[in-house]
């Protein structure tokens, strides 16, 4: 994890979304919700040439998918780019990127899930921060796109409340938060696209996984060394995973010998309400409160 992270421009009331398709395909009509609480929000959309192409269970070839993800930082015109959904296909493109020109057209990228490879890619090889928050096929109420344009727009993030959660292991920390998609997390390792997450805190969520395979990733972490160093650990959203109580008491064993706070309840992730968390600014893990704040993610809009 670097120490300064690249903070991309804020967004202000005209700005214009590219709308990109790294992984799995999806149909125009379930983006319309999406597109239209943008609209509300003073936002212009650009779907991307390729965004709606489909072959097999990838939205289109990796060339075609890659090319609008760099035409999209390419381009001077959009201020941030959004993903419509996951499923898989991120990871096919990571060793083609051209990390170079993310670099030099550093702005805002969102996504979870399978998206969760490409924002931590990004993030390694540039130092971009990146944002794991909703995507456009999944907007339904709209609570949770209004809270992440709300903080693009401010640089303000709200004080996370975890009391919906468990406190694991007592204790405080700070620094850089980073995590996402549990699956993809550890599907990264030994590829040079994963970042060290020393002195980090960790946040993970899953979706549809039982708990033999969360046990077996997580090991999978802690015996690769992944988990070496973390400051702390905080449970998003694990949906359609089994007993709540049971992956607490897998989190609570796997961490006993890190001596670092740990909690549950982040809403963040595949559950009903998806709270946009940024991966590379730094964090303030609380269990005793209950809470976790986090720094502006965003400069000044220019």
């Amino acid at each position: 994890m670097l120490a300064r992270p690249l903070l991309p421009p804020a967004l202000k009331k005209g700005d214009t979304i590219g709308i990109i398709s790294p992984a799995g395909p999806v149909n125009k009509d379930k983006l319309t919700a999406g597109i239209r609480l943008l609209e509300r929000h003073g936002l212009y959309v650009h779907i991307g040439k390729n965004a709606l192409n489909k072959q097999g269970y990838l939205a289109g070839t990796d060339d075609e998918r890659l090319s609008d993800l760099h035409s999209m930082f390419q381009d001077k015109s959009i201020r941030a780019i959004f993903c419509t959904r996951g499923g898989y296909g991120s990871m096919r493109l990571l060793d083609k990127i051209d990390y170079a020109t993310i670099y030099q057209h550093p702005k805002i990228i969102a996504g979870y899930s399978d998206i969760t490879a490409l924002l931590m890619a990004i993030h390694k090889k540039t130092g971009l921060l990146t944002f794991h928050a909703p995507m456009l096929r999944n907007i339904s109420k709209g609570h949770d796109l209004t809270q992440f344009v709300n903080t693009l727009e401010s640089g303000k993030m709200p004080l996370f409340d975890l009391k919906g959660g468990k406190c694991l292991h007592r204790g405080r920390a700070v620094g850089p938060i980073t995590g996402g998609n549990l699956t993809l997390i550890t599907s990264l390792i030994g590829t040079p696209f994963i970042p060290s997450f020393n002195g980090c805190i960790l946040f993970l969520e899953d979706r549809g996984e039982a708990l033999y395979r969360i046990d077996r990733m997580i090991t999978q972490m802690r015996l690769s060394g992944q988990l070496d160093g973390i400051k702390g650990l905080v449970a998003g959203t694990f949906e359609n995973c089994g007993d709540k109580s049971n992956i607490e008491a897998l989190l609570r064993d796997v961490t006993s010998n890190l001596h670092i706070p740990v909690a549950t309840g982040l809403l963040t992730g595949h559950g009903a309400v998806n709270l946009a968390v940024p991966i590379g600014v730094t964090a303030k893990l609380d269990t005793d409160a209950m809470t976790m704040s986090i720094e502006s993610p965003v400069t000044e809009a220019n």
